[in-house]
């Protein structure tokens, strides 16, 4: 598991996300993951239960909760990762391996028996969150990101636009999922990660006008749904 690390969510408007982006340009330098355009969408797969366990104890505040998913780019199948959010107090932890196309249909279509003797331990916890909390794919969430990174701190800043859910279906490969939109037009995810600190400059460049802290997981505004 990696070093756990600090996460902040923010929803604001296009016009402050158009300023924001702006002034980071000088002194954060975007992504080399991101396109020639400065963005790449990301297309995620969210595991729940019939009591939507995962989605109770988001909205309730768990101090220590865990989120699976499985997550491609670009709607392509060349990198598959089934990843793990663990929160733990305040800190995020993320651990992830990659599968492939036919170990995520088997986990779709509930044929998991291999999964626990799998070599790869997140394989194996995911068999006993299935097997025990009847964990399944619940929903697929799409959306573009813009990412920004700055090396003191290890800071990560990523804007998160036209989110979208397919509600029920996860089918995540069909390249013509139907999907609708979660967030309002005029709104746009912010999410600032870092290690032990942020530093002064950037923590000067989010101050803002008008902003909610933590009130947008894109797992919850996906189950808005059903």
């Amino acid at each position: 598991m990696s070093l756990g690390r600090q996460e902040l969510k923010h929803a604001i408007s296009v016009a402050e996300y158009k300023v924001l982006r702006k002034k980071l340009s000088h002194f954060m330098r975007v992504d080399p993951h991101a396109g020639s355009n400065g963005k790449y969408m990301i297309r995620s797969t969210y595991f729940d239960n019939f009591d939507n366990k995962v989605l109770q104890e988001k909205k309730e505040g768990y101090l220590n909760r865990e989120k699976y998913r499985v997550r491609i780019y670009g709607k392509c199948d060349h990198i598959i990762n089934l990843e793990r959010k663990s929160k733990r107090n305040n800190l995020t932890f993320k651990t992830k391996c990659q599968i492939t196309r036919q170990e995520f249909e088997k986990i779709r279509k509930a044929d998991i028996d291999w999964m626990g003797e799998d070599d790869r331990s997140l394989i194996r916890d995911l068999f006993f969150e299935m097997q025990y909390y009847q964990l399944k794919p619940r929903t697929v969430v799409d959306y573009i990101r813009e990412p920004y990174v700055y090396p003191f701190g290890n800071v990560r800043i990523t804007f998160d636009l036209k989110v979208q859910t397919s509600m029920h279906n996860t089918n995540m490969f069909a390249r013509d999922l139907p999907m609708v939109d979660v967030l309002e037009p005029d709104i746009v995810i912010l999410e600032v990660k870092y290690d032990e600190y942020l530093p002064d400059v950037i923590k000067y460049l989010l101050q803002f006008s008008d902003t909610r802290q933590d009130a947008y997981s894109k797992y919850q505004l996906s189950r808005m749904y059903g």
